[in-house]
């Protein structure tokens, strides 16, 4: 560990401490609950399926009237899903489709394509085992079963799901509300002429862009002008509307660095350099009852440290029992011969062969790099990696959930 710098697990820790759920629930149309928290586990009231009913199209028979192959049964009715059959009489078959309810007294199905039909009886080929193609009663779902834990964040099948056992509507909690502002007299819009000395505010879009996708209640103040006086306003502003606040840049101790002042005025604030690569400076504290966290300026420096530290930080504020992100063991198809001190985090992508490719260029201002991977290897301290090597990464599709 670098002498004075404080680690990701370290770091991690306090900002998790300093995370209070939202309290505040509301009721949603299931049809509309997909990306939300569940705030309470939701237990079915009926059976499903609600009635033993055919896993295939065929034919309902009992088991008593087919002996031997090539059997021949009346075909007595006919029923399809959704309708309800009438008791099997002895000697007759049911052809039955998919979904539709077991009829009283029939015992198995039989395919079709085992069947074949001879005026108005169909000729069995093939003997069926005791309650072959039957769904039975309950076999998904039992009544009084717990089919979804609080704290889940819904995905579609889950709405499915809940729609299965008849709930129109879901308890979870509300949208955190995250506000964003931007500091710096050289930021300047796409779409606006840009003159020497300026850049493109590239953070603006992507921060934005991130907490869309973990479903919070977005308020953008904008770039906010290089003064003391504008920065504390829109921070009273935000501490306000918001339950937390997300800053890019400006903490540090320039001279045009307000962030930084400005949080200590009408707040509390921790500075820290943390031992990770990309993304060193971080700060954390809090503005009336919000939470501040403020991150680097250097855009992929920005895009990883809000992976790392935003995203279980909102997770938790969310209501969310599992915050940290599933790693996966991947093959590193690529050597990096000499790592740094810090704990890094590399861009990298997978490969048609099953491994993953690192991008050629590891410099911390390369926005590049962040488009072109599908993740992240998250990468010891002091360790190279040579080619062929397992390593832990984190894939966009599980850092961005």
């Amino acid at each position: 560990m670098n002498k004075g710098l404080l680690s990701v697990d370290e770091a991690l820790e306090v900002l998790l401490a300093g995370a209070k759920p939202v309290a505040e629930t509301e009721e949603v149309q299931t049809l509309q609950a997909s990306g939300r928290v569940l705030a309470k586990p939701q237990t079915s009231t009926m059976d499903v399926p609600p009635m033993d009913n055919s896993a295939m199209d065929g034919y309902a028979l009992r088991l008593a009237d087919v002996k031997a192959p090539d059997a021949r049964l009346k075909v007595a009715q006919r029923i399809m899903a959704g309708a309800v059959g009438q008791p099997l009489a002895a000697g007759t078959a049911a052809r039955i489709f998919t979904g539709a309810p077991i009829p009283p007294g029939a015992d198995a199905i039989v395919m079709q394509e085992f069947c074949a039909i001879e005026g108005d009886a169909v000729v069995v080929k093939k003997i069926p085992k005791p309650g072959e193609w039957v769904r039975l009663k309950g076999s998904d779902i039992r009544r009084g079963d717990v089919i979804l834990a609080a704290g889940k964040r819904l995905l579609p099948q889950d709405t499915g799901l809940a729609a299965s056992v008849g709930i129109k509507a879901l308890p979870v909690y509300r949208r955190v509300k995250l506000g964003l502002f931007f500091t710096g007299d050289e930021l300047v819009m796409p779409g606006d002429p840009l003159p020497p000395g300026r850049i493109y505010n590239s953070n603006r879009f992507t921060l934005n862009g991130m907490a869309a996708a973990f479903g919070c209640d977005v308020k953008d103040y904008g770039i906010v002008p290089d003064t003391l006086e504008a920065t504390r306003e829109v921070l009273r502003r935000a501490a306000a509307e918001c339950d937390l606040i997300v800053t890019s840049g400006g903490v540090s101790v320039g001279d045009a660095d307000f962030v930084k002042p400005a949080v200590e005025a009408e707040g509390s604030l921790l500075m820290w350099k943390i031992a990770m690569k990309p993304g060193r400076p971080l700060a954390f504290g809090k503005v009336g009852q919000a939470a501040f966290i403020g991150l680097p300026g250097n855009p992929v420096s920005s895009f990883v440290t809000f992976l790392i530290f935003v995203r279980p930080f909102l997770l938790k504020t969310q209501g969310h029992t599992e915050v940290a992100p599933r790693a996966i063991d991947a093959r590193a198809d690529f050597d990096w011969a000499e790592p740094d001190a810090r704990r890094e985090y590399l861009r990298v992508k997978w490969n048609g062969q099953g491994g993953l490719d690192l991008y050629p260029t590891q410099d911390s201002a390369v926005m590049t790099s962040t488009a072109w991977a599908d993740g992240l290897v998250d990468n010891p301290p002091n360790h190279a990696i040579r080619k062929g090597e397992r390593v832990r990464f984190l894939p966009y599709s599980e850092l961005y959930w």
